[in-house]
Protein backbone atom coordinates (compact mmCIF):
# COMPACT_ATOMS: atom_id res chain seq x y z
CA UNK A 1 0.00 0.00 0.00
CA UNK A 2 2.24 2.49 1.23
CA UNK A 3 4.54 3.58 -1.85
CA UNK A 4 8.26 4.34 -1.55
CA UNK A 5 9.38 7.82 -0.20
CA UNK A 6 12.23 7.95 -3.03
CA UNK A 7 9.69 7.27 -6.03
CA UNK A 8 9.88 10.71 -7.70
CA UNK A 9 6.44 11.18 -9.24
CA UNK A 10 4.20 11.49 -6.65
CA UNK A 11 0.89 13.01 -8.41
CA UNK A 12 1.50 10.08 -11.13
CA UNK A 13 1.42 7.59 -8.48
CA UNK A 14 -1.82 8.46 -6.49
CA UNK A 15 -3.32 8.68 -10.26
CA UNK A 16 -2.71 4.92 -10.17
CA UNK A 17 -3.62 4.42 -7.06
CA UNK A 18 -6.91 5.97 -7.70
CA UNK A 19 -7.17 4.14 -10.79
CA UNK A 20 -6.35 0.62 -9.28
CA UNK A 21 -7.81 0.99 -5.64
CA UNK A 22 -11.50 0.79 -4.09
CA UNK A 23 -12.26 4.72 -2.63
CA UNK A 24 -11.04 4.03 0.67
CA UNK A 25 -7.71 2.99 -0.44
CA UNK A 26 -7.18 6.13 -2.56
CA UNK A 27 -8.56 8.41 0.36
CA UNK A 28 -5.72 6.63 2.53
CA UNK A 29 -3.09 7.68 0.74
CA UNK A 30 -3.82 11.31 -0.56
CA UNK A 31 -1.90 12.89 2.21
CA UNK A 32 1.40 10.80 1.60
CA UNK A 33 3.89 12.71 2.91
CA UNK A 34 1.84 12.94 6.58
CA UNK A 35 1.30 9.21 6.57
CA UNK A 36 5.21 8.47 6.49
CA UNK A 37 5.99 10.47 9.56
CA UNK A 38 7.09 8.24 12.44
CA UNK A 39 4.09 9.84 14.48
CA UNK A 40 0.80 11.01 13.83
CA UNK A 41 -1.88 12.71 16.23
CA UNK A 42 -5.55 13.37 16.27
CA UNK A 43 -8.25 13.90 18.62
CA UNK A 44 -9.62 10.15 18.53
CA UNK A 45 -8.09 6.80 17.28
CA UNK A 46 -10.13 4.44 16.15
CA UNK A 47 -9.09 1.02 16.32
CA UNK A 48 -10.91 -1.20 13.54
CA UNK A 49 -12.44 -0.35 10.24
CA UNK A 50 -15.31 -2.97 10.50
CA UNK A 51 -18.96 -1.82 10.45
CA UNK A 52 -18.57 0.20 14.32
CA UNK A 53 -15.34 1.59 13.23
CA UNK A 54 -16.53 3.15 10.16
CA UNK A 55 -19.58 4.49 12.21
CA UNK A 56 -17.48 6.06 15.34
CA UNK A 57 -15.53 7.75 12.36
CA UNK A 58 -18.16 9.28 10.92
CA UNK A 59 -19.82 10.49 13.67
CA UNK A 60 -16.80 11.99 15.33
CA UNK A 61 -15.95 13.65 12.61
CA UNK A 62 -19.15 14.98 11.60
CA UNK A 63 -18.74 17.04 15.02
CA UNK A 64 -15.32 18.71 13.81
CA UNK A 65 -12.95 16.43 15.18
CA UNK A 66 -9.80 14.62 13.50
CA UNK A 67 -9.72 11.02 13.41
CA UNK A 68 -7.48 8.28 12.57
CA UNK A 69 -9.39 5.08 11.17
CA UNK A 70 -7.04 1.62 11.56
CA UNK A 71 -8.13 -0.96 9.58
CA UNK A 72 -5.79 -4.11 9.60
CA UNK A 73 -7.10 -5.13 5.83
CA UNK A 74 -7.33 -3.27 2.51
CA UNK A 75 -10.69 -3.23 3.45
CA UNK A 76 -13.47 -1.62 5.35
CA UNK A 77 -16.34 -2.90 6.65
CA UNK A 78 -15.84 -6.05 8.60
CA UNK A 79 -18.37 -8.21 8.77
CA UNK A 80 -20.05 -7.25 5.60
CA UNK A 81 -17.27 -7.02 3.19
CA UNK A 82 -14.02 -8.55 4.09
CA UNK A 83 -16.16 -11.47 5.91
CA UNK A 84 -18.42 -11.12 3.19
CA UNK A 85 -21.81 -11.46 5.37
CA UNK A 86 -24.64 -10.28 4.03
CA UNK A 87 -26.53 -8.08 6.72
CA UNK A 88 -28.69 -10.13 9.35
CA UNK A 89 -30.60 -7.97 10.70
CA UNK A 90 -34.42 -6.89 12.32
CA UNK A 91 -37.75 -7.17 10.96
CA UNK A 92 -38.43 -3.16 11.44
CA UNK A 93 -35.03 -2.03 9.71
CA UNK A 94 -37.01 -0.85 6.30
CA UNK A 95 -37.88 1.54 8.39
CA UNK A 96 -36.94 2.03 11.88
CA UNK A 97 -34.76 -0.43 14.18
CA UNK A 98 -31.84 1.23 13.39
CA UNK A 99 -29.89 4.57 13.31
CA UNK A 100 -30.73 7.03 10.44
CA UNK A 101 -26.60 6.52 9.49
CA UNK A 102 -27.17 3.13 8.55
CA UNK A 103 -30.55 3.21 7.03
CA UNK A 104 -28.13 5.89 5.08
CA UNK A 105 -25.86 3.15 4.17
CA UNK A 106 -28.19 0.89 3.54
CA UNK A 107 -30.03 2.90 0.70
CA UNK A 108 -26.20 3.54 -0.90
CA UNK A 109 -25.81 -0.28 -1.52
CA UNK A 110 -29.03 -0.21 -3.51
CA UNK A 111 -28.14 3.07 -5.28
CA UNK A 112 -24.79 1.32 -5.92
CA UNK A 113 -26.91 -1.31 -7.76
CA UNK A 114 -28.95 0.92 -9.79
CA UNK A 115 -25.73 2.86 -10.71
CA UNK A 116 -24.05 -0.59 -11.99
CA UNK A 117 -27.73 -1.13 -13.92
CA UNK A 118 -30.79 -3.36 -13.61
CA UNK A 119 -33.98 -4.45 -15.01
CA UNK A 120 -36.88 -1.66 -14.81
CA UNK A 121 -38.95 -3.17 -12.48
CA UNK A 122 -35.80 -3.69 -10.25
CA UNK A 123 -34.80 -0.02 -10.56
CA UNK A 124 -38.33 0.88 -9.24
CA UNK A 125 -38.28 -1.36 -6.69
CA UNK A 126 -37.81 0.64 -3.13
CA UNK A 127 -36.77 -2.45 -1.57
CA UNK A 128 -34.42 -4.12 -3.60
CA UNK A 129 -33.15 -7.00 -2.50
CA UNK A 130 -30.13 -7.46 -4.92
CA UNK A 131 -28.95 -11.08 -3.73
CA UNK A 132 -32.69 -12.38 -3.63
CA UNK A 133 -31.23 -14.51 -0.47
CA UNK A 134 -33.83 -14.97 2.62
CA UNK A 135 -31.59 -14.28 5.29
CA UNK A 136 -31.90 -10.61 4.73
CA UNK A 137 -33.28 -7.79 2.96
CA UNK A 138 -30.15 -6.35 1.35
CA UNK A 139 -28.17 -9.63 0.28
CA UNK A 140 -25.71 -8.34 -1.39
CA UNK A 141 -22.16 -8.45 -2.80
CA UNK A 142 -19.29 -7.06 -0.16
CA UNK A 143 -18.25 -4.50 -3.23
CA UNK A 144 -21.08 -2.77 -3.03
CA UNK A 145 -21.25 -2.58 0.62
CA UNK A 146 -17.34 -1.11 0.17
CA UNK A 147 -18.76 1.04 -2.41
CA UNK A 148 -21.50 3.11 -0.34
CA UNK A 149 -18.92 3.16 2.93
CA UNK A 150 -16.35 4.28 0.88
CA UNK A 151 -18.41 7.10 -0.51
CA UNK A 152 -19.58 8.15 2.80
CA UNK A 153 -15.98 8.36 4.27
CA UNK A 154 -14.27 10.15 1.43
CA UNK A 155 -15.91 13.67 2.40
CA UNK A 156 -14.19 13.64 5.56
CA UNK A 157 -11.04 12.42 3.76
CA UNK A 158 -11.01 15.48 1.65
CA UNK A 159 -12.04 18.15 4.52
CA UNK A 160 -8.67 17.03 6.27
CA UNK A 161 -10.83 15.33 9.41
CA UNK A 162 -10.20 11.59 8.90
CA UNK A 163 -7.01 9.48 8.30
CA UNK A 164 -7.56 5.85 7.19
CA UNK A 165 -4.51 3.29 7.74
CA UNK A 166 -5.47 0.39 5.74
CA UNK A 167 -3.50 -2.85 6.13
CA UNK A 168 -1.98 -1.40 9.52
CA UNK A 169 -1.93 -3.39 12.52
CA UNK A 170 -1.92 -1.97 16.21
CA UNK A 171 1.76 -3.92 17.51
CA UNK A 172 2.11 -1.83 21.22
CA UNK A 173 0.34 0.55 23.50
CA UNK A 174 1.36 3.00 25.79
CA UNK A 175 -0.32 3.48 28.63
CA UNK A 176 0.03 5.82 31.71
CA UNK A 177 -2.15 4.53 34.97
CA UNK A 178 -5.70 4.95 33.76
CA UNK A 179 -5.17 6.46 30.54
CA UNK A 180 -3.53 5.34 26.49
CA UNK A 181 -1.29 7.73 25.24
CA UNK A 182 -0.38 6.29 22.04
CA UNK A 183 -0.84 3.23 19.79
CA UNK A 184 1.91 2.20 18.21
CA UNK A 185 0.48 0.41 14.40
CA UNK A 186 2.64 -1.44 11.55
CA UNK A 187 1.73 -1.27 8.18
CA UNK A 188 2.30 -4.38 5.40
CA UNK A 189 6.54 -3.05 5.13
CA UNK A 190 6.76 -3.49 8.86
CA UNK A 191 7.11 0.86 9.18
CA UNK A 192 5.88 1.35 12.67
CA UNK A 193 4.05 4.56 13.21
CA UNK A 194 2.94 5.60 16.61
CA UNK A 195 -0.51 7.29 16.88
CA UNK A 196 -1.59 9.34 19.93
CA UNK A 197 -5.29 10.57 21.07
CA UNK A 198 -6.70 11.89 23.28
CA UNK A 199 -9.22 8.91 23.30
CA UNK A 200 -9.19 5.62 21.78
CA UNK A 201 -12.22 3.13 20.84
CA UNK A 202 -11.95 -0.17 20.27
CA UNK A 203 -13.89 -1.30 17.20
CA UNK A 204 -11.41 -4.22 16.30
CA UNK A 205 -12.86 -7.99 15.47
CA UNK A 206 -11.34 -9.94 18.26
CA UNK A 207 -10.97 -7.73 21.28
CA UNK A 208 -7.60 -8.12 20.47
CA UNK A 209 -7.04 -4.19 21.61
CA UNK A 210 -7.94 -4.72 24.78
CA UNK A 211 -5.48 -7.47 25.81
CA UNK A 212 -2.62 -4.46 23.96
CA UNK A 213 -3.65 -2.37 26.24
CA UNK A 214 -4.05 -4.34 29.31
CA UNK A 215 -8.01 -3.51 29.81
CA UNK A 216 -9.71 -5.71 31.45
CA UNK A 217 -11.65 -8.00 29.63
CA UNK A 218 -14.04 -11.65 29.46
CA UNK A 219 -12.98 -14.31 27.26
CA UNK A 220 -15.51 -17.12 26.60
CA UNK A 221 -18.65 -18.08 28.49
CA UNK A 222 -19.26 -16.64 32.20
CA UNK A 223 -20.14 -18.90 35.01
CA UNK A 224 -24.09 -19.30 35.48
CA UNK A 225 -23.31 -17.87 39.09
CA UNK A 226 -21.61 -14.74 37.96
CA UNK A 227 -24.88 -12.95 36.38
CA UNK A 228 -27.30 -15.58 37.63
CA UNK A 229 -28.28 -16.23 33.49
CA UNK A 230 -29.76 -19.17 33.55
CA UNK A 231 -28.77 -20.05 29.80
CA UNK A 232 -24.92 -19.64 31.37
CA UNK A 233 -22.95 -22.46 32.17
CA UNK A 234 -22.47 -23.70 35.76
CA UNK A 235 -18.43 -23.11 35.52
CA UNK A 236 -17.09 -20.36 33.50
CA UNK A 237 -14.90 -21.83 30.44
CA UNK A 238 -12.86 -19.11 28.50
CA UNK A 239 -12.46 -22.30 25.79
CA UNK A 240 -16.40 -21.74 25.22
CA UNK A 241 -15.81 -19.36 22.23
CA UNK A 242 -18.34 -19.20 19.55
CA UNK A 243 -17.25 -21.13 15.60
CA UNK A 244 -15.98 -18.98 13.71
CA UNK A 245 -16.61 -19.16 9.71
CA UNK A 246 -14.78 -18.50 6.75
CA UNK A 247 -17.45 -17.14 4.24
CA UNK A 248 -17.36 -18.21 0.38
CA UNK A 249 -19.10 -17.42 -3.13
CA UNK A 250 -19.87 -19.89 -5.40
CA UNK A 251 -21.48 -19.95 -8.23
CA UNK A 252 -23.21 -23.14 -10.56
CA UNK A 253 -21.92 -23.22 -14.09
CA UNK A 254 -24.13 -26.36 -15.13
CA UNK A 255 -22.15 -28.56 -17.72
CA UNK A 256 -18.52 -27.74 -16.18
CA UNK A 257 -16.21 -29.64 -13.91
CA UNK A 258 -14.41 -28.01 -11.61
CA UNK A 259 -12.99 -31.03 -9.41
CA UNK A 260 -9.57 -30.72 -8.34
CA UNK A 261 -7.96 -32.75 -5.60
CA UNK A 262 -8.98 -33.18 -2.44
CA UNK A 263 -7.70 -29.98 -0.36
CA UNK A 264 -5.81 -30.05 2.61
CA UNK A 265 -7.22 -31.47 5.56
CA UNK A 266 -9.72 -33.41 3.63
CA UNK A 267 -9.18 -36.88 5.70
CA UNK A 268 -9.89 -35.51 8.57
CA UNK A 269 -13.39 -33.27 7.66
CA UNK A 270 -15.03 -35.61 5.39
CA UNK A 271 -14.61 -37.84 8.58
CA UNK A 272 -15.85 -35.52 11.16
CA UNK A 273 -19.15 -35.52 13.55
CA UNK A 274 -18.83 -32.93 15.64
CA UNK A 275 -19.09 -34.21 19.53
CA UNK A 276 -20.99 -31.81 21.21
CA UNK A 277 -23.85 -31.18 24.43
CA UNK A 278 -26.60 -31.65 22.76
CA UNK A 279 -25.39 -34.23 20.45
CA UNK A 280 -24.74 -33.35 16.82
CA UNK A 281 -26.55 -35.01 14.34
CA UNK A 282 -23.73 -36.44 12.70
CA UNK A 283 -20.91 -35.69 10.32
CA UNK A 284 -20.83 -32.17 9.30
CA UNK A 285 -20.35 -32.37 5.66
CA UNK A 286 -24.43 -33.52 5.37
CA UNK A 287 -27.47 -31.55 4.53
CA UNK A 288 -28.53 -32.60 7.93
CA UNK A 289 -27.81 -30.61 10.85
CA UNK A 290 -29.01 -29.74 14.28
CA UNK A 291 -31.91 -27.46 14.21
CA UNK A 292 -30.83 -23.96 16.28
CA UNK A 293 -33.62 -23.86 18.18
CA UNK A 294 -35.05 -27.34 19.23
CA UNK A 295 -31.26 -29.09 18.27
CA UNK A 296 -33.40 -31.79 16.54
CA UNK A 297 -32.21 -32.93 13.45
CA UNK A 298 -33.12 -30.55 10.52
CA UNK A 299 -32.87 -31.26 6.82
CA UNK A 300 -31.51 -29.12 4.35
CA UNK A 301 -31.72 -28.98 0.22
CA UNK A 302 -29.06 -27.73 -1.78
CA UNK A 303 -30.55 -27.01 -5.48
CA UNK A 304 -28.23 -24.48 -7.37
CA UNK A 305 -29.98 -22.67 -10.05
CA UNK A 306 -30.42 -22.65 -13.64
CA UNK A 307 -28.23 -20.26 -15.66
CA UNK A 308 -30.11 -16.68 -15.72
CA UNK A 309 -32.06 -17.76 -12.79
CA UNK A 310 -32.24 -17.44 -9.02
CA UNK A 311 -32.17 -20.48 -6.94
CA UNK A 312 -35.46 -22.13 -6.49
CA UNK A 313 -37.32 -22.57 -3.19
CA UNK A 314 -37.49 -26.12 -1.99
CA UNK A 315 -39.60 -27.32 0.60
CA UNK A 316 -36.62 -28.06 3.09
CA UNK A 317 -34.68 -24.99 2.86
CA UNK A 318 -32.61 -24.33 -0.04
CA UNK A 319 -29.20 -23.44 0.98
CA UNK A 320 -28.21 -22.26 -2.37
CA UNK A 321 -31.05 -19.52 -2.27
CA UNK A 322 -29.98 -18.61 1.95
CA UNK A 323 -27.39 -16.00 1.38
CA UNK A 324 -27.59 -15.36 -2.22
CA UNK A 325 -25.70 -12.47 -2.84
CA UNK A 326 -26.35 -11.74 -7.39
CA UNK A 327 -29.78 -12.74 -8.64
CA UNK A 328 -29.40 -12.80 -12.68
CA UNK A 329 -33.03 -11.82 -12.64
CA UNK A 330 -32.75 -8.51 -12.03
CA UNK A 331 -30.04 -7.85 -13.93
CA UNK A 332 -30.44 -6.56 -18.18
CA UNK A 333 -27.59 -9.07 -19.05
CA UNK A 334 -29.29 -11.62 -16.44
CA UNK A 335 -29.59 -14.65 -18.94
CA UNK A 336 -26.45 -15.05 -19.56
CA UNK A 337 -25.24 -15.03 -15.80
CA UNK A 338 -25.12 -17.43 -13.27
CA UNK A 339 -26.59 -17.07 -9.58
CA UNK A 340 -24.19 -16.50 -6.76
CA UNK A 341 -24.27 -17.54 -2.83
CA UNK A 342 -22.57 -16.76 0.33
CA UNK A 343 -21.67 -20.18 2.01
CA UNK A 344 -21.79 -19.22 5.89
CA UNK A 345 -23.49 -22.44 6.83
CA UNK A 346 -23.65 -24.71 9.79
CA UNK A 347 -21.48 -26.97 7.49
CA UNK A 348 -18.66 -24.86 7.33
CA UNK A 349 -18.55 -23.41 10.84
CA UNK A 350 -15.41 -24.10 12.74
CA UNK A 351 -15.86 -25.20 16.19
CA UNK A 352 -12.27 -27.10 17.43
CA UNK A 353 -9.90 -24.17 18.31
CA UNK A 354 -10.45 -21.28 20.09
CA UNK A 355 -9.35 -17.90 18.74
CA UNK A 356 -7.57 -16.87 21.81
CA UNK A 357 -6.86 -17.28 25.24
CA UNK A 358 -4.06 -17.00 27.33
CA UNK A 359 -4.58 -20.33 28.66
CA UNK A 360 -4.13 -21.48 25.33
CA UNK A 361 -0.41 -21.26 25.48
CA UNK A 362 1.42 -20.05 21.82
CA UNK A 363 -0.73 -19.28 18.54
CA UNK A 364 -4.11 -20.58 18.91
CA UNK A 365 -4.87 -18.14 16.33
CA UNK A 366 -3.15 -19.48 13.93
CA UNK A 367 -4.58 -23.26 14.41
CA UNK A 368 -7.81 -21.87 14.84
CA UNK A 369 -7.44 -19.86 11.44
CA UNK A 370 -6.47 -22.90 9.54
CA UNK A 371 -8.89 -24.56 10.49
CA UNK A 372 -11.64 -22.72 9.39
CA UNK A 373 -10.25 -22.37 5.96
CA UNK A 374 -10.03 -26.27 5.77
CA UNK A 375 -13.11 -27.18 7.03
CA UNK A 376 -14.46 -24.50 4.05
CA UNK A 377 -12.38 -25.82 1.62
CA UNK A 378 -13.12 -30.03 2.19
CA UNK A 379 -16.84 -28.34 2.01
CA UNK A 380 -17.02 -27.06 -1.42
CA UNK A 381 -14.87 -30.40 -2.29
CA UNK A 382 -17.72 -31.81 -0.68
CA UNK A 383 -20.24 -30.16 -2.60
CA UNK A 384 -18.43 -30.79 -5.73
CA UNK A 385 -18.29 -34.69 -4.96
CA UNK A 386 -20.69 -36.13 -2.54
CA UNK A 387 -23.65 -33.95 -2.00
CA UNK A 388 -26.83 -35.27 -2.62
CA UNK A 389 -29.20 -34.18 -5.66
CA UNK A 390 -32.34 -34.33 -6.36
CA UNK A 391 -32.13 -37.09 -8.77
CA UNK A 392 -30.35 -39.44 -6.99
CA UNK A 393 -26.96 -38.44 -7.80
CA UNK A 394 -23.88 -37.27 -6.09
CA UNK A 395 -22.26 -33.99 -6.58
CA UNK A 396 -21.94 -30.98 -8.44
CA UNK A 397 -19.20 -30.79 -10.15
CA UNK A 398 -19.91 -27.27 -11.71
CA UNK A 399 -19.37 -25.25 -8.83
CA UNK A 400 -16.97 -22.76 -8.90
CA UNK A 401 -15.38 -20.05 -6.59
CA UNK A 402 -16.04 -16.12 -7.21
CA UNK A 403 -12.97 -15.06 -5.39
CA UNK A 404 -13.40 -12.18 -7.81
CA UNK A 405 -16.40 -11.37 -5.73
CA UNK A 406 -14.22 -11.51 -2.27
CA UNK A 407 -11.51 -9.68 -3.56
CA UNK A 408 -8.81 -12.89 -3.14
CA UNK A 409 -7.05 -14.95 -5.25
CA UNK A 410 -7.99 -18.34 -3.74
CA UNK A 411 -11.69 -17.92 -3.29
CA UNK A 412 -12.61 -17.41 0.05
CA UNK A 413 -13.46 -14.75 2.20
CA UNK A 414 -10.95 -11.64 2.94
CA UNK A 415 -10.97 -12.64 6.70
CA UNK A 416 -12.82 -15.09 8.50
CA UNK A 417 -16.21 -14.54 9.80
CA UNK A 418 -15.91 -13.58 14.00
CA UNK A 419 -18.90 -13.75 16.02
CA UNK A 420 -17.69 -13.30 19.70
CA UNK A 421 -14.87 -11.09 20.53
CA UNK A 422 -12.71 -10.37 23.94
CA UNK A 423 -14.99 -8.36 25.58
CA UNK A 424 -14.50 -5.32 28.18
CA UNK A 425 -15.19 -5.43 31.93
CA UNK A 426 -17.68 -2.65 31.84
CA UNK A 427 -18.92 -0.91 33.84
CA UNK A 428 -22.58 -2.00 33.05
CA UNK A 429 -23.00 -5.43 31.51
CA UNK A 430 -25.96 -6.46 29.36
CA UNK A 431 -27.15 -10.23 30.32
CA UNK A 432 -29.81 -12.43 29.40
CA UNK A 433 -32.18 -11.06 32.17
CA UNK A 434 -32.83 -7.66 30.09
CA UNK A 435 -33.76 -9.10 27.07
CA UNK A 436 -34.88 -12.85 27.44
CA UNK A 437 -38.52 -12.46 27.19
CA UNK A 438 -38.59 -16.14 29.53
CA UNK A 439 -37.11 -13.45 32.06
CA UNK A 440 -39.04 -10.66 31.99
CA UNK A 441 -42.67 -9.80 33.44
CA UNK A 442 -45.41 -8.36 31.52
CA UNK A 443 -45.91 -4.53 32.34
CA UNK A 444 -49.48 -2.94 32.85
CA UNK A 445 -50.45 -2.98 29.35
CA UNK A 446 -49.66 -6.86 29.23
CA UNK A 447 -46.81 -6.50 26.69
CA UNK A 448 -43.37 -7.82 27.86
CA UNK A 449 -40.18 -5.68 27.47
CA UNK A 450 -36.43 -5.43 27.75
CA UNK A 451 -34.87 -3.56 30.48
CA UNK A 452 -34.62 0.07 30.07
CA UNK A 453 -32.37 1.87 30.46
CA UNK A 454 -31.79 5.38 31.53
CA UNK A 455 -28.37 5.72 29.14
CA UNK A 456 -29.81 4.38 26.21
CA UNK A 457 -27.44 5.47 23.30
CA UNK A 458 -29.24 2.74 20.92
CA UNK A 459 -31.65 0.23 19.84
CA UNK A 460 -31.11 -3.09 18.14
CA UNK A 461 -32.97 -6.38 17.95
CA UNK A 462 -32.19 -10.20 17.11
CA UNK A 463 -32.32 -13.28 18.50
CA UNK A 464 -29.72 -14.77 20.92
CA UNK A 465 -27.82 -16.36 18.50
CA UNK A 466 -24.92 -18.33 19.82
CA UNK A 467 -23.39 -20.85 17.32
CA UNK A 468 -21.65 -24.17 18.49
CA UNK A 469 -18.24 -23.25 20.17
CA UNK A 470 -14.99 -24.61 20.61
CA UNK A 471 -16.20 -26.29 24.27
CA UNK A 472 -17.91 -28.86 22.73
CA UNK A 473 -21.42 -26.71 23.34
CA UNK A 474 -24.27 -26.85 20.69
CA UNK A 475 -26.18 -24.21 19.60
CA UNK A 476 -28.00 -21.80 22.09
CA UNK A 477 -30.67 -19.92 20.37
CA UNK A 478 -33.54 -18.20 22.60
CA UNK A 479 -35.95 -15.41 21.81
CA UNK A 480 -34.85 -11.88 22.49
CA UNK A 481 -37.23 -8.37 22.70
CA UNK A 482 -36.24 -5.53 21.17
CA UNK A 483 -33.58 -3.89 23.02
CA UNK A 484 -31.12 -1.11 23.88
CA UNK A 485 -27.93 -0.30 24.40
CA UNK A 486 -27.02 1.04 27.41
CA UNK A 487 -24.11 3.62 27.28
CA UNK A 488 -22.49 1.96 30.33
CA UNK A 489 -21.50 -1.19 27.91
CA UNK A 490 -19.35 0.67 26.08
CA UNK A 491 -17.43 2.20 29.12
CA UNK A 492 -14.55 -0.18 30.45
CA UNK A 493 -14.44 -0.52 34.80
CA UNK A 494 -11.46 1.77 35.15
CA UNK A 495 -9.21 3.23 31.85
CA UNK A 496 -10.47 6.66 31.44
CA UNK A 497 -10.18 7.46 27.51
CA UNK A 498 -11.31 4.50 26.38
CA UNK A 499 -15.00 3.29 24.47
CA UNK A 500 -15.59 0.00 22.90
CA UNK A 501 -17.48 0.80 19.59
CA UNK A 502 -18.01 -2.94 18.13
CA UNK A 503 -18.30 -6.46 19.63
CA UNK A 504 -16.10 -5.94 22.42
CA UNK A 505 -18.76 -3.65 24.35
CA UNK A 506 -19.69 -5.45 28.00
CA UNK A 507 -22.20 -7.79 27.13
CA UNK A 508 -22.50 -11.79 28.36
CA UNK A 509 -21.11 -14.44 25.96
CA UNK A 510 -25.41 -15.26 25.95
CA UNK A 511 -25.84 -11.80 25.26
CA UNK A 512 -23.52 -11.46 22.83
CA UNK A 513 -25.41 -13.29 20.44
CA UNK A 514 -28.15 -10.56 20.27
CA UNK A 515 -25.99 -7.71 19.93
CA UNK A 516 -23.35 -8.46 17.31
CA UNK A 517 -24.88 -8.25 13.99
CA UNK A 518 -24.63 -5.87 11.77
CA UNK A 519 -27.02 -2.39 12.56
CA UNK A 520 -26.13 -3.39 16.04
CA UNK A 521 -22.77 -2.76 15.93
CA UNK A 522 -22.71 0.15 13.68
CA UNK A 523 -25.23 1.74 16.31
CA UNK A 524 -22.64 0.87 19.30
CA UNK A 525 -19.78 2.68 16.94
CA UNK A 526 -21.95 5.72 16.11
CA UNK A 527 -22.81 5.98 20.23
CA UNK A 528 -19.05 5.52 20.65
CA UNK A 529 -17.98 8.28 18.27
CA UNK A 530 -20.53 10.91 19.82
CA UNK A 531 -19.61 10.44 22.97
CA UNK A 532 -15.92 10.73 22.45
CA UNK A 533 -16.78 13.86 20.50
CA UNK A 534 -19.08 15.35 23.21
CA UNK A 535 -16.21 14.17 26.21
CA UNK A 536 -13.60 16.36 24.00
CA UNK A 537 -15.99 19.41 23.57
CA UNK A 538 -17.60 19.63 26.84
CA UNK A 539 -13.60 18.68 28.31
CA UNK A 540 -15.28 15.77 30.71
CA UNK A 541 -14.21 12.33 31.20
CA UNK A 542 -16.26 9.73 29.17
CA UNK A 543 -18.27 8.00 32.05
CA UNK A 544 -19.60 11.77 33.58
CA UNK A 545 -21.82 11.26 30.20
CA UNK A 546 -22.83 7.57 32.26
CA UNK A 547 -22.62 9.23 35.91
CA UNK A 548 -24.43 12.95 35.89
CA UNK A 549 -27.76 12.97 34.93
CA UNK A 550 -27.69 16.00 32.71
CA UNK A 551 -24.47 14.96 30.74
CA UNK A 552 -26.49 11.63 30.06
CA UNK A 553 -29.24 13.62 28.30
CA UNK A 554 -27.10 16.49 26.56
CA UNK A 555 -25.30 13.40 25.04
CA UNK A 556 -29.02 11.23 24.22
CA UNK A 557 -30.12 14.66 22.66
CA UNK A 558 -26.90 14.51 20.62
CA UNK A 559 -27.85 11.11 19.76
CA UNK A 560 -31.25 11.91 18.50
CA UNK A 561 -30.65 14.84 16.58
CA UNK A 562 -28.44 12.63 14.89
CA UNK A 563 -30.81 10.44 13.60
CA UNK A 564 -30.46 7.78 16.99
CA UNK A 565 -33.22 5.93 17.95
CA UNK A 566 -33.39 5.77 21.68
CA UNK A 567 -36.14 3.91 22.46
CA UNK A 568 -38.71 1.43 20.58
CA UNK A 569 -41.83 3.05 20.10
Amino acid sequence: MTPAPSMPNRRDLLAGLAAALPLSACAAVRNIEERMRPELEADIVVLGGGLGGCAAALAACRHGHKVILVEPDLWIGGQLTSQAVPPDENGAIETGGAPASYRELRGRIRAEYRRRGLTEAAQKNPQLNPGGGFVSRLCCEPSAALTALDAMLAPLVDAGLLTILLEHQWVAGDVDGDRIQAVTVKDASGKSTTLRGRVFLDASEEGDVLELLGVEHVIGAEARATHGEPSAPLVANPRDQQAITWCFAMEHRPGENHVGDPPAGWERWSRYAPELTPPWTGPLYSLVASHPVTLEPRQYAFVPPELGQSAPRTEAPNLFAYRQIVDPTILPDGAERGAVTLVNWPQNDSMISPLFGPMLGPSPREAALREAREVSFGLLHWLRTECPRPDGGQGWPGLVLRGDLMGTEDGLARRPYIREARRIRARFTVTEQHVNPALRSAEPDGKKRAESFRDTCGIGHYRIDLHPSTAARNYVDLDCLPFQIPYGALLPQRVENLLAAGKSMGTTHITNGAYRLHPVEWGVGEAAGVAAALSLELGVRLRRLHEYGTLTQEYQQRLAMEGVLLRWS
